[in-house]
């Protein structure tokens, strides 16, 4: 086997790529090495970073005032997840994000992103885009 095809099937076989959920047409996420992800993922990080949800549910997504999303993203379906995100529950003291546009308009990359993460699929929280 020559080392390039080697090393193409080893990165294929290193991907983890989830089945499409009713959020989108293709994969949730696609994830190399533990943390190269894909445009759409990317932009979830993105979006997790300029709403700062680090603030509250720390930098690792493993909780600090707000709970552990690692742990929540294993029960929450994306329709609670999308609720919860844009409509707030102030009751646990998770403000309302619907009108911020850039947490609104991303909502789908946001879930895959830190689904990948809850999932173990991304394995640290900041993460590259996939080289084309």
């Amino acid at each position: 086997m020559k080392p390039a095809i080697f090393c193409s099937l080893a990165v294929l076989m290193a991907s983890v790529a989830v089945p499409a959920t009713a959020l989108s047409e293709g994969p949730l996420y696609t994830v190399v090495e533990g943390y190269k992800v894909d445009a759409n993922t990317m932009q979830g990080f993105r979006t997790w970073r300029s709403a700062a949800c680090d603030r509250c549910h720390g930098p690792n997504q493993e909780g600090l005032v707000g709970p552990s999303l690692i742990e929540r993203l294993k029960v929450l379906t994306p329709e609670e997840f999308k609720t919860t995100v844009l409509g707030g529950r102030m009751a646990k003291g998770m403000p309302s994000f619907g009108e911020n546009a850039k947490v609104s308009e991303h909502i789908d990359q946001l879930y895959a992103y830190l689904k990948g993460r809850s999932d173990g699929a991304i394995t640290r929280a900041k993460v590259i885009e996939i080289e084309q």
